[in-house]
């Protein structure tokens, strides 16, 4: 069976052509700058040389066809007819309380995906494109939604409620929805494995922690509680999010700086956490680089977010009663050994203890723990393309 997973951007599409029969990404890549000048697609397929193809592209549809096209060239295509597709995979980043697993796309889906886009309008508005596209260019396989928030459908009401105004929640939905679900539920997964127990008996920590950050308490697979809440933005700080600060900032800077709505949350969202404390850089990478050398407010940043993952895990910790496993995924998670090291250190208390030999790894599977340790760290890195195909594939 092979599934095609998209993933949809503003003016970007991503894609893997995955064999579910070994697992293997038969192809993968990247249109970027749709509608823009200067759009280009980068196709890798399996076992042969990356294609870089530079063609304007009008719209999602326009670039859609381009994919198609790469996957069934004769040369570094990798299928030899669309009807070797058995589906399509959407990342779906908001379902909101409409959904709360995976589902077999139709109209009404597509509707309640629709109502769901001023929850995340950056986000729904380019995935409902992506699926009009694949369907006006290959009708009739069928595509599957799977969304960022289903996962945390789980949460108890006492955890995703805000203590404003009950009317606001009718009226407008505003709750704590969390997002990364795909990748929170895949890690977990993986983790009760290493465990070796029922997944649920088990009480993990998902620390999904990138340019984008979240973290997750996991509690018999199902997702209890987490940082992200209404939109993206709450919790952890990010690469150019605030993640949680006082509200009142927000009506004093806007009656200070003659700021908004649209602008405040501009300001938040785009020119926060690293962009907007170091103002000219917005990656972790350059960030822990710069620490290292001694720069002291990139050192200032790196303490701020080691303390706000430390934070989370011992509250989370707290509030399951205990936690079997603490596990580090995505970009930053995989690769910063001196984050996973220091977060160690600090949660030594609750009988965390790593192998510092084994977390002098970037991006691979392992249990950092010693023997002795009574809380497991993990590094496991996240496979959200190979969960969107696996959900996919139980629809065909």
């Amino acid at each position: 069976m092979k599934i095609l997973v998209i993933n949809c951007g503003s003016s970007s599409l991503k894609y893997q052509l995955i064999n579910m029969d070994n697992d293997v990404v038969m192809a993968k890549g990247l249109v970027e700058r749709i509608a823009i000048p200067g759009t280009n697609l980068t196709h890798r397929p399996d076992g042969k040389d990356k294609v870089v193809i530079e063609k304007d592209l009008a719209n999602h549809a326009e670039a859609f066809k381009l994919v198609v096209d790469s996957l069934l060239n004769p040369e570094y295509g990798v299928i030899s007819d669309m009807s070797e597709i058995n589906a399509v995979g959407h990342r779906v980043v908001h379902g909101g309380e409409y959904f709360s697993e995976s589902v077999l796309i139709n109209d009404e889906v597509i509707e309640a995906i629709e109502k769901c886009c001023a929850l995340a309008p950056l986000h729904n508005p380019a995935n409902l494109i992506g699926i009009r596209a694949c369907a006006e260019v290959i009708p009739g396989v069928p595509q599957v939604a799977v969304f960022d928030t289903a996962f945390h459908q789980t949460m108890p009401k006492e955890m995703y409620m805000y203590a404003i105004p009950y009317k606001y929640y009718e009226k407008y939905k505003i709750r704590r929805y969390g997002f990364h679900g795909t990748s929170h539920k895949y890690v977990a997964g993986i983790a009760a494995k290493m465990l070796n127990k029922p997944i649920e008996e088990t009480k993990i920590i998902t620390c999904h922690l990138g340019n984008g950050s979240s973290i997750t308490a996991v509690q018999g697979g199902k997702s209890l509680d987490t940082t992200m809440g209404f939109t993206p933005l709450d919790g952890l700080l990010m690469g150019s999010r605030c993640g949680s600060i006082d509200p009142a900032i927000i009506p004093f800077l806007m009656e200070k700086e003659g700021l908004d709505a649209k602008a405040i949350d501009k300001m938040m969202n785009k020119e926060s956490g690293v962009e907007g404390l170091m103002e000219d850089k917005n990656d972790f990478r350059d960030i822990e680089i710069m620490g290292a050398e001694g720069h002291e407010r990139a050192q200032m940043i790196l303490d701020m977010f080691r303390n706000q993952v430390v934070k989370y895990i011992g509250s989370y910790a707290a509030l399951m009663g205990g936690v079997d496993a603490i596990v580090f995924t995505a970009g930053v998670g995989e690769n910063n050994k001196l984050l996973r090291a220091t977060v160690a250190k600090q949660l030594s208390f609750m009988g965390v203890e790593i192998d510092e030999e084994k977390n002098n790894v970037r991006g691979k599977l392992v249990d950092m723990s010693t023997p002795n340790a009574k809380v497991k760290m993990m590094l496991i890195p996240t496979n959200e393309e190979l969960a969107i195909a696996v959900e996919t594939a139980k629809f065909v």
